[in-house]
């Protein structure tokens, strides 16, 4: 039986390449993980995928394997890369009694004081070191090694937490925790170097040593940190040695390491800290692209009990790397200005935060600008490095998190439509605008506050909603409501990094063969379903799901081109029509679905999701019309929380949302009310259309628009109903189709029960009824009753009211 290996990940860059590490086509192979870091793993070929908010998160990632093992199988391994997830893997293999590094194995390592004990024990210089449970216990010791003294976690990473006291006054000053997880070591004036490598377990195999120009402690008040590697023979013979010692009195197996040196002006070298892992900042990059040796795949292999590619390899000979990262010019939370000016022929590669990107830190990958380089001798790279250096500033602006936001809508539709959320959102911050067209009508709403781009690139969408958020002094945000805009929208926010739906989870709800396969491989109630690439092969599929099925096109939207097929030659005639479909600003993919068709009421359900936890906001009962096509004519919201669907439709929809990977955002999630249960029908990264969200707000005081907002800006959105009523839409279709000469819904719009009337096509507007017109619709009429029966009489009153008049098309 194949494996099954979970594997713990928080990195946004590619510092890992799983699928080159393990066949996944041989193993099950399942991520715990974060939204942020689901980017660059292969989720296609992933046995499962669960999102937690953070790794960090204990409960939450043990709760994410417990579901991987029901749905996957038992687990066989645990992979765990990054520093700060390594006890928890530690922890877990224990618990579940797998094999690799245990708690106990891990403790010297991750505990810095007990490292420095056991290092002094095998006869190893490290640098005074005591507990420091408390003041008394940090004076007791700087009276007997000297002022300046650095305070530091047990268990820190990245020297996040290390504070230096330089006397008494400074110390009186400072806060201990009194948990007992700091520890005191005497300050060295010292360079740092630091060794990155491989321990076989018997001895040292690949190894490279580097000098920092600048301090990792340094780095946490601002200042730049560099790194460059020794050619030094003489100088490396002697780190050899204390490396080779410092693993073989430390660790029990084979196992990638990271170690801190004191380098003396005397040639002396002290220990400060060693770590069970590749190392930080640019290391791993430098290491595969200059010496040819993925330190991370040798982690992954004796994490995994897979053979170590990297034994018996050597950094490729003359070969020198480098590298230096940048912070912002103000403290985080901070948005760039400006990038730093850099010399070409200096870095072989950089990665540097968009422009108008907001920067709230995250460790080293996320601390600001960062170069990589390469040359033939120490004394060559460090002058390139130290040009780059004297020049890199990365310009920001503070971003005060407390401040008044500005939210960048990304295109708003047409007024009839979304008039009401533009508003809305207009109501709730200060509101700007980017979209393809000029501003028209949006003026009232956005002021001067608007940039025309072409919305299907991401790049120049990017550079309009950075230019209006520049000037900003407080919190950002985008928001989208259109389905076309979607990707667009969400890769918009990934490279601000600003709260979104990620670009991964939009693309699995976009394309719903993705959605039918993620469900099913989850057993999230659904439709059985086949991709078909003609005619025939849908006739097939029909013929092996049984008559009737809905065929489909796989990324369009307001069920264009769906259809309903009862025999093989309707099933020929629906793919036809599926395949010629078209929607503005949406391009086909290859082939259609073919679906069972599910019987049963269909309901629409909106939801607010944050931080993972999917909340109910509205739910709508769809009105259907023009079969055999899926036209929606009509939606009611009303009291729903005492049907006897209502449970397993919550547990239904947040299991979708989990499998597809949604996070954050406001959704609109279909399905059909079959007599086996609710069945998903499609989720949608989006506010509900067809004046959906007006209907919630009208029927219980929630307002979707105004929920969607506060999730873009990071705030949680109140979802207490303040009434529990109904509100129905019905949109009004022509006889046959025609251009509408006339259109008159004012005495509608008097009737009583009836909150308003919308004419939706103006005079000249060419109409053609399913399926040859896009949502052909005169007008639309809301209304608002206490009850279901209230609405509909108000609705057939308005809607003899309408006066229209239209010229037939020949």
């Amino acid at each position: 039986m194949p494996e099954h290996v979970i594997i713990i990940h928080r990195w946004t860059d590619r510092y890992a390449d799983y699928a080159a590490y393990l066949d996944h086509a041989a193993h099950r192979v399942s991520y715990v993980t974060t939204e942020r870091a689901t980017r660059h793993l292969p989720a296609e070929q992933a046995a499962g995928v669960r999102i937690v908010d953070s790794t960090e998160n204990v409960k939450a990632v043990r709760e994410a394997i417990d579901t991987l093992v029901e749905r996957v199988g038992p687990v066989t391994r645990i992979v765990a890369l990054q520093e700060t997830d390594l006890d928890l893997a530690a922890d877990l293999r224990g618990e579940f009694d797998l094999p690799g590094q245990r708690a106990a194995d891990l403790e010297p390592l991750r505990d810095k004081l007990l490292m420095a004990r056991k290092l002094a024990a095998a006869g190893i210089a490290v640098p005074p070191t005591a507990a420091a449970p408390d003041r008394a216990a940090v004076a007791a010791f700087a009276a007997r090694h000297g002022w300046p003294v650095l305070l530091k976690p047990r268990r820190g990473t990245a020297s996040a937490g290390i504070t230096r006291l330089d006397s008494a006054d400074r110390l009186a000053a400072c806060e201990i925790p009194r948990d007992g997880g700091m520890l005191v070591q005497s300050w060295l004036p010292d360079q740092v170097l630091h060794v990155d490598g491989v321990f076989t377990g018997d001895g040292l195999g690949a190894w490279r040593a580097a000098r920092y120009l600048t301090t990792c402690l340094d780095f946490t008040s601002g200042t730049a940190l560099a790194s460059v590697e020794i050619d030094d023979p003489q100088l490396l013979a002697r780190i050899e040695e204390i490396t080779a010692a410092t693993a073989g009195a430390l660790f029990t197996g084979p196992s990638v390491f990271h170690l801190e040196l004191f380098a003396s002006e005397r040639g002396a070298l002290t220990v400060l800290e060693i770590g069970a892992r590749p190392g930080g900042a640019e290391v791993p990059f430098v290491w595969r692209e200059v010496h040819g040796i993925d330190l991370m795949a040798a982690a992954f292999a004796h994490q995994a009990g897979t053979d170590d590619r990297s034994a018996g390899s050597a950094p490729a000979p003359g070969a020198v790397a480098g590298w230096l990262l940048v912070p912002p010019t103000v403290p985080m939370p901070c948005r760039v200005r400006a990038h730093p000016p850099y010399e070409e022929g200096g870095a072989y590669a950089h990665v540097l935060p968009e422009v108008g990107a907001l920067l709230t830190g995250g460790g080293y990958e996320h601390a600001g600008a960062r170069f990589r380089f390469r040359g033939g001798s120490s004394a060559e790279v460090a002058a390139a490095v130290r040009r780059t250096m004297r020049g890199a500033v990365l310009d920001c602006t503070p971003v005060d998190p407390e401040g008044a936001p500005q939210l960048v809508v990304i295109g708003c539709g047409n007024p009839p439509y979304r008039g009401y959320a533009l508003r809305t959102v207009s109501e709730r911050a200060r509101t700007a605008l980017v979209q393809s067209a000029d501003i028209d009508w949006q003026r009232r709403y956005v002021a001067d506050r608007f940039r025309a781009a072409d919305t299907a690139d991401p790049a120049a969408t990017t550079r309009a909603a950075a230019a209006l958020l520049a000037a900003h002094p407080g919190p950002g945000a985008v928001l989208t409501w259109d389905e076309a805009l979607l990707e667009t929208t969400a890769e918009v926010a990934r490279r601000l990094h600003l709260p979104h739906m990620s670009p991964e989870a939009v693309r699995r709800c976009r394309d719903k063969l993705t959605t039918r396969r993620l469900l099913a491989a989850a057993g999230v109630p659904s439709a059985r379903f086949h991709h078909a690439h003609s005619g025939a092969q849908a006739q097939e599929a029909a013929r092996e799901l049984g008559l009737p099925v809905v065929v489909k096109p796989r990324a369009l939207a307001g069920s264009i081109g769906v259809t309903l097929a009862a025999d093989p030659g309707a099933v020929a005639r629906a793919y036809a029509q599926a395949v010629s479909a078209a929607f503005p600003g949406l391009g086909a993919l290859d082939g259609v679905i073919v679906e069972e068709y599910l019987s049963g009421p269909e309901i629409s359900v909106d939801c607010a999701v944050a931080d993972g936890a999917v909340r109910i906001v509205n739910v709508a009962r769809k009105r259907l019309g023009f079969a055999p096509y899926f036209e929606e004519t009509g939606h009611l919201v009303a009291p729903w929380r005492h049907e006897p669907w209502a449970d397993e439709t919550r547990t239904v929809v947040a299991e979708a949302h989990a499998v597809l990977g949604i996070r954050t955002g406001l959704t609109h999630t279909e399905l059909r009310l079959t007599a086996t249960g609710p069945r998903i029908v499609e989720v949608n990264g989006r506010l509900g259309g067809d004046f959906i969200p007006l209907l919630g707000t009208l029927a219980t005081g929630v307002d979707p628009v105004a929920a969607a907002a506060d999730l873009a800006l990071g705030r949680t959105p109140d979802l207490t109903p303040a009434r529990d009523r109904c509100a129905e839409v019905r949109f009004l279709y022509p006889e046959h189709d025609g251009t509408v000469r006339s259109l008159d819904v004012r005495a509608a719009a008097a009737e009583p029960g009836i909150a308003e009337a919308v004419p939706l096509a103006a005079p000249g507007t060419v109409l053609r009824l399913p399926p040859h017109g896009v949502v052909p619709r005169l007008a639309a009429l809301l209304a608002v009753g206490a009850t279901p029966e209230d609405c509909a009489a108000a609705l057939d009153r308005a809607r003899h009211a309408v006066r229209y008049s239209l010229t037939p098309l020949r």
